[in-house]
């Protein structure tokens, strides 16, 4: 009798076994506005589509393997392996449908391509968790994707994709949006730290405080981002003309600046906070006991036992305002979601992308960064606790 092994493998290989059967790899199109032919897989050069096939059908597979450290490996591995293989496919398909075509032909992604690419992606982190690998280990998985494929496209293996071509066609505006997008993070960020920390310390130390910090915060956080951008337009503009001199306006970074600073008050203040009380008391009466102040037990004991936890809320409120500034192109104030918008306003999905997946892969690193600092925090703990 057949046992599964792994029921999240056994999902994902059925989704990707679907998509790739069901939907199209890639789709080819006269130029960027028409709608394009689907390619499945099956329509890609020979051997290719039957080896996409196969490597769904290998993750489903995987499924009824027990799961052993070697085989959660292999698991990894392929399911690296698949998505850089995707890529480089998908790139070696577009220059092979290029010979002979109109400079204004687009190749593009299709919906076969992520469903695959994310399921063995999802695989591959499936396995990463069950092997529970540790903080460099985590990084040299990540660098095992990332390398391959920005080397793919540093060679020039998918300048014949449409996301590739809308690149260079923004080359003059893309890294400066880039740049504008992490300004507005990093301006925000720095206003959230002065207030946020302080909020979340006084909510640790006073019930009476608590109750109100964390109920008005939430309210903030209930508030959507583009009604919260645009309540902001009228009083910056009226704060603009009776003082001149302060150089701010209703729309741009100002507004942007000061909603993102709102939205991401809320998970530095609950996290610093939660890092606190989290802190034993007994911890706190030893330090105590040996003379400490309040000051030093604050700065030597509090502090250092409750960085794990602020992190992880430094971490959501980087996520969320790396997300969130897309949305501040409506007001004026740049950044990436000016090229998604631009591509939205365009019906040019590839230029959407151009846009989103910076964002995504901002998004994904920062979380990836985060989580290996807060492991690495917390394995000495971990080794104390074991011993």
């Amino acid at each position: 009798m057949t046992v599964i092994r792994n029921r999240v493998l056994l999902v994902l290989g059925l989704v990707a076994l679907a998509g790739v059967l069901a939907l199209p790899v890639l789709t080819n199109a006269p130029n960027r506005l028409l709608s394009g032919r689907p390619i499945g897989a099956l329509d890609l050069a020979a051997p290719w589509g039957p080896v996409a096939i196969a490597a769904a059908a290998l993750l489903l597979a995987g499924a009824f393997v027990p799961s052993r450290r070697g085989t959660l490996v292999v698991q990894l591995l392929a399911g690296i392996g698949i998505a850089i293989g995707l890529v480089w496919l998908a790139g070696r398909q577009a220059e092979l449908l290029a010979v002979g075509a109109r400079p204004s032909a687009r190749t593009s992604l299709g919906a076969g391509f992520w469903v695959l690419a994310l399921a063995a992606l999802l695989a591959a982190a499936d396995a990463a968790r069950r092997l529970r690998l540790g903080p460099l280990a985590r990084l040299g998985t990540a660098l095992l994707l990332a390398v391959p494929v920005a080397a793919l496209i540093a060679g020039g293996a998918v300048d014949q994709l449409s996301l590739m071509k809308e690149y260079v066609q923004q080359h003059g505006v893309f890294a400066p949006q880039v740049l504008r997008h992490l300004l507005l993070v990093g301006l925000a960020l720095v206003p959230t730290l002065l207030i946020g920390v302080p909020l979340g310390i006084a909510a640790h130390r006073s019930t009476a405080a608590r109750g109100p910090i964390f109920s008005i915060l939430g309210i903030i956080q209930t508030v959507p981002s583009i009604a919260l951008f645009g309540l902001l337009i009228a009083p910056l503009s009226a704060l603009s003309e009776a003082l001149p001199w302060l150089g701010i306006s209703g729309i741009g970074i100002t507004p942007a600046v000061i909603a993102l600073t709102l939205y991401s008050l809320l998970p530095i203040a609950r996290n610093t906070a939660a890092g606190l009380d989290q802190v034993e008391a007994g911890v706190i009466d030893a330090a105590r006991g040996i003379g400490m102040t309040r000051r030093q037990i604050f700065r030597k004991v509090e502090v250092p036992l409750a960085l794990p936890v602020f992190l992880s809320g430094l971490r959501i409120t980087l996520i969320q305002a790396i997300g969130l500034t897309a949305v501040a192109a409506l007001i004026g104030a740049g950044g990436l979601g000016a090229v998604m918008f631009q591509g939205l306003f365009a019906n040019a999905l590839d230029l959407v992308l151009l846009g989103a997946l910076p964002i995504i892969l901002m998004a994904v690193a920062v979380d990836a960064v985060f989580r290996i600092l807060v492991a690495a925090l917390q394995a000495p703990s971990s080794a104390r606790r074991a011993a």
